[in-house]
This record gives C-alpha cells, sequence and structure tokens, in this order.
C-alpha cells in the first residue's frame, strides 16, 4: 500500500459492518460506514423504548461454536458479558410436561450419552433409530451435508425412518429456532452441518446470554474503537444504487442525491436491501450478481411480556415444539441487566422474550392477537405456575426480510465475499462461510471480506 490512506465505503452497519470496519479500521484503511436507521446493529440490533426497557430485534443466543465472535469481543474487551448456561437443551410441552437434553464433560461423541439415554421423553429406541440414521455423517463429517442439500430435512428424516416424533417435538423447534422456517422447507445441509458441528465439538452447542443490550456490549464498544482510529459512522443515509461503469464500482448514489467515491466498497446489506442496490448494468454483466436474486429473506416476529410472577425458573434458552414460541427464554433470569419493568426492580417476575415462528402467516395479524396467541402458547407449557399471572407489558417486533432462507439447492447461490468486480465486496449471513446467518455467520463473512480488500490492495 502507499502512504496514502486507501477508502473503504461499507454499506449497512450491522454486526457484519462493524466487524468490518474494525478490521480494516486496525490495517490502516480510511473507513465510512452508512447506516440507513436511527441505530447500528442491524438484525442484532436493540434499542429503549419509552418506558427505557430494552427492547431487541430477536431472542439472540451465544452459541459455543461461534469463536469468531469471541475473538471479536475479546478484542474489544467484551467477552466477559457473555454469561455460559448449563450446557443442556431443555424443552417445554403442552400439558406442563417437558424434557431435557443434558451433556457429559467427556470428549466427543460420549458427551452426547446422556442426550441418548436418558432425557426422560424419546425412547431408547427412538434415539436408536435416529443415531443410525447418523451413520453417514460420522463416517463422512462435513463431507456429508453439502450431499444433501437437495432434500428439506422432513425428506431426508422420512428416508431415515427416524420417526415422526423425534421430528414434531424435537427438530422442528430446532428448525424454527435456527432459521424461522419448519423441517418442511428448511435444506437438510443445514440441520445436518449443525448436528456434525454438536456432534464433533462438545462445546459448540453450549448457549449463552450477553448479561444486557448487544447495543451495550457489542455495537457500542466496536464503534468506539473504530472510531477512536479515525473511522466515520454515520445513521439516517440511505444507498440508492452502487454506480458501475461496466468495469468498477464508480461511486455510489445515496437516497438523497449525493454521490460518494472510495477506492473499495463493501456492502454488508440483508440480501433484500443488497439486490435493491445492484443496478441492472451490474446483474447483466455477471450471473455472480444476478444469481443474489434467488435468495430471498425470511419474516421474522419477536415479543417479549412481563408477567407479574415468576413462571419459570429457568436460567437458560428453553425450546418447545407446542404452540408458536419455538425457542425463548426468561430474560428475568438470563440476562441481569434486563431484571427490570419502566425503571423499577423485577426480580421474582418473568420477563419472557420469544421467537415467534413460523412468522410467514403471522405478519398480517394485529399485536393483541398475537400476543394472545403467544401467552396462550405460555399457559398450555404451564399450567400451574402460570394461574393467576398478569401481563404488565408486552412488545412486539415485526421484520418482514431477515435472515436468507435456507431452501434447498440455495447452497448453490450464496456469493463468496469477493466478487468479480475488482473493488466490490460483499460480507452477510447469507454470504459463504462455517455458520450460516447468524452472529457467528456476519463476523466470519466480514473477517474474510476485510481480508479480500487487504489482499487486492496489496496488489494495486
Amino acid at each position: 500500500m502507499s502512504s496514502e490512506k486507501k477508502t473503504v465505503l461499507i454499506f449497512g452497519g450491522g454486526l457484519a459492518g462493524l466487524t468490518a470496519a474494525k478490521r480494516l479500521t486496525d490495517k490502516g484503511f480510511q473507513v465510512k460506514v452508512l447506516e440507513k436507521r436511527e441505530i447500528f446493529g442491524g438484525k442484532v440490533s436493540s434499542w429503549k423504548d419509552d418506558d427505557g426497557d430494552w427492547i431487541e430485534s430477536g431472542t439472540h443466543c451465544f452459541f459455543g461454536a461461534y469463536s469468531v465472535l469471541y475473538d471479536l469481543m475479546k478484542e474489544v474487551k467484551t467477552d466477559h458479558a457473555v454469561l455460559w448456561k448449563d450446557h443442556q437443551l431443555t424443552y417445554t410441552l403442552a400439558g406442563g410436561g417437558h424434557f431435557t437434553f443434558n451433556t457429559w464433560d467427556l470428549p466427543s461423541p460420549l458427551h452426547l450419552l446422556p442426550a441418548i439415554v436418558k432425557n426422560g421423553y424419546f425412547t431408547f429406541g427412538e434415539m436408536a433409530a435416529f443415531a443410525k440414521s447418523l451413520i453417514p455423517l460420522a463416517l463422512k463429517r462435513d463431507n456429508y451435508p453439502p450431499t444433501q442439500d437437495h432434500l428439506t430435512f422432513a425428506e431426508w428424516a422420512a428416508e431415515k425412518k427416524f420417526g415422526q416424533r423425534l421430528m414434531d417435538k424435537m427438530f422442528r423447534p430446532m428448525s424454527l429456532a435456527l432459521k424461522f422456517i419448519p423441517p418442511e422447507e428448511i435444506s437438510a445441509k443445514i440441520i445436518l452441518d449443525v448436528t456434525e458441528t454438536f456432534y464433533r465439538i462438545p462445546d459448540a452447542s453450549r448457549m449463552g446470554f450477553l448479561k444486557g443490550a448487544p447495543q451495550e456490549y457489542l455495537h457500542q464498544p466496536l464503534l468506539d474503537y473504530s472510531s477512536s482510529r479515525g473511522a466515520e459512522f454515520k445513521t439516517k443515509v440511505a444507498v440508492d444504487e452502487l454506480l458501475f461503469d461496466g468495469q468498477e464500482i464508480k461511486g455510489v448514489q445515496l437516497r438523497n442525491g449525493e454521490i460518494l467515491t472510495a477506492d473499495y466498497y463493501l456492502c454488508a446489506l440483508p440480501i433484500h436491501n443488497l439486490n435493491k442496490v445492484l443496478p441492472d448494468n451490474l446483474k447483466q454483466h455477471d450471473q455472480f450478481f444476478s444469481k443474489l436474486e434467488k435468495l430471498e429473506a425470511v419474516p421474522v416476529i419477536s415479543v417479549q411480556i412481563w408477567y407479574d410472577k415468576e413462571i419459570t425458573p429457568a436460567d437458560n434458552v428453553l425450546f418447545s415444539p407446542d404452540g408458536v414460541i419455538p425457542v425463548y427464554a426468561n430474560l428475568a433470569r438470563t440476562t441481569p441487566d434486563y431484571r427490570s419493568l419502566r425503571g423499577e426492580s423485577f426480580s421474582g417476575k418473568t420477563r419472557f422474550e420469544f421467537c415467534v415462528a413460523p412468522a410467514k402467516n403471522l405478519m398480517a395479524l394485529s399485536k393483541d392477537e398475537i400476543i394472545k396467541r403467544v401467552d396462550q402458547s405460555v399457559r398450555s407449557c404451564y399450567p400451574e405456575t402460570s394461574k393467576g399471572a398478569n401481563i404488565l407489558k408486552s412488545t412486539l417486533v415485526k421484520i418482514p426480510h431477515s435472515v436468507y432462507a435456507p431452501l434447498p439447492g440455495m447452497e448453490h447461490y450464496r456469493p463468496t465475499q469477493k466478487t468479480p468486480v475488482r473493488n466490490l465486496f460483499l460480507a452477510g449471513g447469507f454470504s459463504q462461510q462455517l455458520y450460516y446467518d447468524s452472529m457467528g455467520g456476519a463476523v466470519m463473512s466480514a473477517n474474510l471480506a476485510a481480508e479480500g480488500i487487504i489482499n487486492q490492495s496489496r496488489k494495486n
């Protein structure tokens, strides 16, 4: 690189954009990040409402597998804010029943033995049938899932004959928790990839929660770090279109009519917004860009409900195959900074946060109707402890376009971070990396995109 700093424009101030800004600033680039919203964080954003309570865009669980995310947090000195929970997965059932998959502190795959032999719900025969279906995964490891991308997970399970009860009670909420779509829609590759990782790496399925808001423990530290090193961050700035001259990006036109230029351009936008800013002549230039239109985004609904009594003391993520709450948590237990309501102490009560899925057929419903359905699911899972519980407050967040939909055959359309255009790069969970559309995926994609820009700058 010459002594003059190379400039990079980053579009999108989500976790991918903020991570890329740090990586590039560390390497001496002059970075500017443009975010169309008033807040940063994208799909992991959080903000305070009029009551002073933190609201999140979704239920954000920190899987042990996300090593790149924890490396990033260590660099900005916030890794202490991840509170790791007991290594177990608990499922709550209509009527008040539940079962738990525990683990042992043993090498893989012995750490999973308790889940197979004493989960308290599935028979040994059911679990043995499931274990048998995973023989190809055990033999071929990560080479096996890509061969199953042509099937939905439900189709794959039917071929393996491991039982409908396992599908309905264990894998349905898992599928909805991971990607917000059911087993009848999700690619078998996705579930098998996750299963292989959990099988191979003992701590991969362990989960944690931030001690408070992502804005305070993730995004603001990244903003402060990069800003102190010269990066610029702009909110309420929307990109209208990239300007492509047939060979490279010559600038970007903003929605207000202004045109900005840089040496390199990094799109860290969700897939539906990325497709909007790519000009027709760029899509026609190379099928790398035109095939991105095959990727669709999934709608997501997140609900918080404060109850005036403690419905469950569980300090962990919870799953439910029944009703509309496939994954949820009592934040009054998991997240110390959230033990309040309107500024008052909220200990001994319940502050649930739910992923409501599948959301596709619920998006048109009113807030009151969705809250009613969620409350019904809660009371169904906790018929005794929810008696007499009153709702003190509820919030609803609808995101029409969230993570990309990992349907069968979509893997072929996921792009690399480096594009055929010399000075254009992509970041985001939809792009090719290990963790799909997740916090880990956002960080890994940003690492790869930043690495691509750094390498390209060395060639120029």
